[in-house]
């Protein structure tokens, strides 16, 4: 499928924000941010676009548009040290922008970048020149892409250290997935112990209820019980004494008093 008018822009620019990038800025330095904006809006065109490209391409762009934009990012960090270890983080294109290009310009801006960060600690570290180391590894670097078998051993260098990279940022991937999902078993340990605890609970405060309704039952029982005990014991009494009485006034009648 051949290339839109907007895909074709956004190549364009994504190879003169590319170029921007591995040039040193000012920085006041203001176009390359306005680019990459830019470059997003086109980015988001593109994807609502019916004839849009294949799903690898698009992904291909994202890539580069994201890797130039946590470049700026990084660049905003106070120190060199947080600007070394986001620039870790960052993540080249894989393939070429332009048929002109051998190696994908993003990554060799990736190995420039880092190349100036580590000179920036280096020279922290030494209290050496900054900007003298960073004019010599960027001379060194451009002597390198100037010469044909130094390119490709330079290529192959960089390929190997962005390989290296990108294992380490899959191993932490890998690390904090397990991490998570050990987060995960754990919480779900604990949910199940709570459930239990609770079941336990309903049951205890069931069999509580029950026990009451119980003893409710057998205190009216024994209430009932008493008290019928001392109706009958009060009948009894009452014939008893009706007894006595009358056996006195026999008594009484049987035998006079003596004169």
């Amino acid at each position: 499928m051949a290339a839109t008018r907007l895909e074709l822009n956004l190549m364009r620019l994504l190879s003169r924000c590319e170029a921007l990038a591995a040039e040193r800025r000012d920085p006041e330095e203001w176009r390359l941010e306005k680019y990459v904006a830019a470059l997003e809006d086109m980015l988001r065109e593109l994807k609502k676009q019916s004839s849009k490209p294949a799903p690898e391409l698009l992904n291909e762009y994202s890539r580069k548009v994201d890797f130039l934009k946590g470049l700026l990012e990084a660049e905003k960090l106070p120190s060199s040290t947080e600007k070394a270890l986001a620039n870790q983080f960052l993540a080249p294109g894989r393939t070429p922008t332009t048929t002109k290009e051998r190696t994908p310009a993003t990554k060799t801006v990736h190995l420039q970048t880092k190349a100036r960060c580590t000179g920036k600690m280096r020279s922290e570290l030494l209290g050496t020149d900054p900007l003298a180391i960073d004019d010599s590894e960027e001379l060194n670097v451009r002597k390198r892409k100037g010469l044909a078998s130094d390119e490709k051993q330079s290529a192959v260098e960089l390929d190997a250290m962005l390989q290296h990279h990108q294992d380490m940022q899959e191993k932490l991937a890998e690390e904090m997935l397990s991490l998570a999902r050990s987060l995960k078993n754990n919480t779900l340990a604990a949910q199940n112990v709570i459930k239990q605890d609770n079941q336990t609970l309903s049951h205890s405060l069931r069999m509580a209820d029950q026990n009451f309704e119980k003893l409710k039952d057998e205190s009216d029982r024994l209430e009932q019980h008493a008290k019928k005990s001392v109706n009958w014991l009060l009948w009894i009494m009452l014939i008893v004494v009706c007894f006595i009485f009358i056996s006195m006034i026999l008594f009484i009648r049987i035998f006079p008093k003596l004169k």
